[in-house]
């Protein structure tokens, strides 16, 4: 009879953190801290006269196909990947499908408060690119129109993710310049 093998112990710089980040959780909570500290002030927030129009409009959502399936399918999922390429790296850089913002939505989804994130979440998106609205058109697209509210802001930060990589000196991804093709033997 073998021995038992020896159980491998993992240190705990080995060890997965999961998908719960406490730099996050820090985050969403001041944010929710300044929203409910003065509801008012938030509700009656406007952009300003210099704001610039959204780029992707919101009705288009069934372009690209794949994003809207996605959200459809799994909003969580999609309003995650854009709070990370927001806040974290536009390049999408260590990010995880599963995060933290993606369980909040999902936390907030299971008692009908999905909206709340979703309005937070815009409201940060437009301050941050000066992009036009208000707190309460914010809240009635994150009520009325969820999915497609999630689909504009993915767009447009993937579209404004870009621009900010290609001004830092990456210009585009590596693109081949002929098709490859195997060479066919001829027979003599």
């Amino acid at each position: 009879m073998a021995a038992p093998a020896p159980q491998a112990t993992a240190t705990p710089s080995a060890q997965a953190t999961g998908p719960i980040s406490d730099a996050d959780v820090a985050e969403w909570k001041d944010k929710f801290n300044k929203v409910f500290a003065a509801p008012s002030e938030h509700f009656n927030s406007k952009s300003p006269a210099t704001a610039q129009p959204w780029t992707n409009n919101f009705w288009n959502f069934f372009n690209p196909l794949e994003t809207c399936l996605m959200t459809w399918c799994l909003p969580c999922v999609v309003f995650g990947r854009t709070h990370h390429r927001v806040n974290k790296s536009g390049s999408l850089k260590g990010y995880e499908p599963i995060n933290t913002s993606c369980l909040l939505f999902c936390g907030s989804t299971a008692v009908c408060m999905q909206w709340l994130p979703m309005a937070i979440q815009r409201a940060d998106f437009r301050a941050k690119y000066n992009l036009q609205g208000s707190c309460a058109v914010d809240i009635a697209l994150a009520c009325c129109c969820g999915c497609c509210d999630i689909v504009q802001m993915d767009k447009e930060a993937e579209m404004r993710a870009a621009g900010e990589q290609s001004q830092n000196g990456i210009q585009e991804q590596y693109k081949a310049t002929e098709v490859m093709a195997v060479p066919v033997e001829q027979k003599q």
